[in-house]
């Protein structure tokens, strides 16, 4: 994969948050995905806000805890990006 002609195409934090979220078999949290995606624990979450906003994610609140759910169109980006980013 040529990640120089991905991110030409994509934002890599916002696509990988996408695509890490997609394969994350249950819920996360926006802590442990700016873990996997090297990435700070605001920026994250900012951009979580943008695609809750767009109806990519879903916050779920637990006690103290949001937990993170891709929704249906959230999956069906994610596919694609994931799908774009095997390609290339």
């Amino acid at each position: 994969m040529n990640n120089k002609v991905f991110n030409v195409f994509f934002r890599e934090k916002p696509a990988m948050m996408l695509v890490n979220l997609k394969n994350t078999k249950d819920s996360t949290y926006a802590s442990s995905l700016a873990k996997q995606i090297d990435c700070t624990y605001s920026h994250v979450v900012k951009i979580l806000q943008q695609m809750s906003d767009a109806g990519l994610v879903n916050f779920e609140k637990q006690g103290r805890l949001k937990l993170l759910t891709l929704t249906k169109k959230g999956q069906e980006v994610a596919d694609n990006i994931d799908t774009i980013r095997v390609a290339l």
